[in-house]
């Protein structure tokens, strides 16, 4: 029995050793395809909020800035004498400030040429650091918090209006328009809510209104019947709320089930499809008002329906919000590569400075601190269970 034991093992093992010898001569390791001597591999990165409660925002934007690098490489541009390949290396903050950090050292580590992102204000403004730091230029297509542009980064750019031109716009609609005589103030407390809330406060204050009462909540609440109740008792013509759909939406609905009869007003977070959803039979006509950090009108207006009939065909969606403005900042740092000459950030960067562009979102020209010139506004209710635009402000 040992013999044959002794046998059977032997067999085995030269059996095993001439599967791994097979195995290897199978799998034979190839080095990488290089690219071609005449093309030049462009990395634009993308950073948003693509998990969590804002995620529908976030791949929005993505889904924006994807279709204007595959129109790009459709397109077949030259960067200097070389034929540009563009790729989008797509990364998830889920809307918290170190991942944030986190995501834009990752792309920075992966020497991408140029960032559009981030979603929110309260992770743009740490990550504009590490970009900073970098040279790489970086484009937000939907934060609006004024210090992004305002503290003397280069490379620092803005596609939509900011918290002073929205508040500021909502403001005086609610005390010249609503004819609020009292208003009651609530943010997220986020870099975005808050200093919308803020901007709105001063605003309505200049323009004549009482601010009764300013409470303070968090973007991950969904509960609001305690500070709605306090805000009750005041009995204030409008609510102003700095922070997103995915709490407006509920908070919608309480102030209903609390008989709350002041009209609910808010920014550009308020102003999205989605709030349709998360409000359901609370969105009463002319019951929310909401100001879009953005807007076309005139000629623009062909441009961003050509946009927006694209996006459609290409993902079976309809745009949330910032789509068009994240497929524009592509666009642009593409158009300034072109006019360098060159996909380095420190050639190009100039020629991003002094860009005049006609795109999705209207003409953009940027002043001196990285903000988009005559940056325009639209203010929106909802009837019907839809959208209802009321004015292009600039």
């Amino acid at each position: 029995m040992r013999t044959e034991l002794k046998l059977a093992v032997l067999a085995a093992a030269v059996t095993l050793a001439a599967c791994g010898k097979k195995e290897e001569a199978a799998t034979p390791v190839s080095p990488a395809a290089a690219p071609a001597a005449d093309q030049l591999v462009v990395k634009i990165g993308h950073v948003g909020a693509t998990s969590g409660q804002v995620a529908h925002l976030g791949k929005d934007n993505e889904n924006g800035a994807r279709l204007a690098v595959e129109e790009l490489n459709a397109a077949g541009i030259k960067i200097g004498d070389k034929s540009a390949k563009f790729e989008l290396l797509a990364e998830d903050d889920a809307a918290d400030p170190k991942q944030a950090t986190a995501a834009a050292q990752k792309l920075v580590d992966a020497k991408v040429n140029g960032v559009i992102g981030h979603l929110t204000s309260g992770t743009t403004l740490p990550a504009s650091q590490v970009y900073n730091g970098a040279g790489i230029p970086q484009i937000t297509p939907s934060s609006t918090n004024p210090k992004i542009t305002r503290q003397g980064y280069a490379g620092a750019f803005r596609l939509v209006a900011d918290d002073t031109q929205q508040g500021g716009a909502l403001g005086r609609y609610s005390v010249e328009t609503l004819k609020a005589k009292t208003v009651a103030v609530i943010d997220d407390r986020t870099a975005y809510g808050q200093g919308l809330a803020d901007e709105f406060a001063k605003a309505a204050a200049a323009a004549g209104a009482q601010v009764v009462g300013h409470e303070f909540t968090n973007d991950k609440a969904t509960d609001f019947k305690a500070i709605l109740t306090t805000i009750k008792a005041k009995q204030p013509d409008v609510i102003f709320f700095g922070g997103m759909d995915s709490a407006g939406g509920p908070m919608l609905r309480q102030m209903k089930q609390l008989g709350i009869k002041a009209k609910l007003v808010g920014g550009d977070g308020l102003c999205t499809g989605e709030m349709i959803k998360l409000s359901a039979e609370a969105l009463g006509n002319d019951q929310v008002y909401c100001v879009e950090a953005g807007g076309v009108d005139g000629a623009e207006v062909n441009d961003n329906e050509k946009f927006r009939t694209a996006f459609k065909a290409r993902y079976q969606a309809d745009v949330q919000a910032y789509a068009a403005y994240a497929y524009d900042g592509v666009k642009l740092l593409a158009q300034a590569m072109q006019a360098a000459g060159s996909a380095e950030p420190a050639k190009y960067l100039p020629e991003l400075k002094k860009i005049q562009y006609q795109g999705a979102s209207g003409k953009v020209e940027f002043d001196e601190q990285g903000g988009r010139k005559n940056a325009a506004l639209t203010l929106y209710t909802f009837r019907n269970g839809a959208r209802a635009q009321l004015a292009i402000i600039r």
